[in-house]
């Protein structure tokens, strides 16, 4: 019997959101980034605008979590569009994926706490 196995479906994190789409936005998913999964914990790059996943620390803005990703891109080789959660919304922390570098429960709780400043509660 062969089996199967079910990856992450697209925006599977979310619990709740905001009415007419106000917790969704369209960001760029900045070029060097590599393959950024569904429910990635972004923070935005100061200069330009661009998001990528949020690291433990940095000095550029994104160390600080401000969004999550509602579908897989490749953003090796080239900027990508793609819709994000951005504000108002309840999510399923335990579907968040993080940046490498967020490996202990507390800088996971940090970023949690920063999703939480822009709207984005965990559960």
């Amino acid at each position: 019997m062969t089996v199967y196995t079910e990856g992450r479906h697209a925006a599977e994190f979310v619990l709740s959101e905001a009415n007419g789409g106000r917790s969704r936005d369209n960001i760029t998913i900045v070029s060097g980034a590599g393959v950024v999964k569904v429910g990635t914990v972004l923070g935005k790059i100061t200069t330009g605008g661009k998001y990528t996943p949020s690291p433990a620390t940095g000095a550029d803005g994104s160390q600080t979590g401000a969004a999550i990703n509602l579908y897989e891109v490749d953003a090796t080789s080239a900027d990508v569009a793609v819709a994000a959660i951005v504000r108002h919304a309840e999510v399923n922390k335990n579907l968040l994926v993080y940046e490498g570098t967020v490996d202990q429960p507390a800088e996971k709780v940090t970023k949690n706490g920063e999703l939480a400043t822009v709207g984005i509660i965990t559960r």
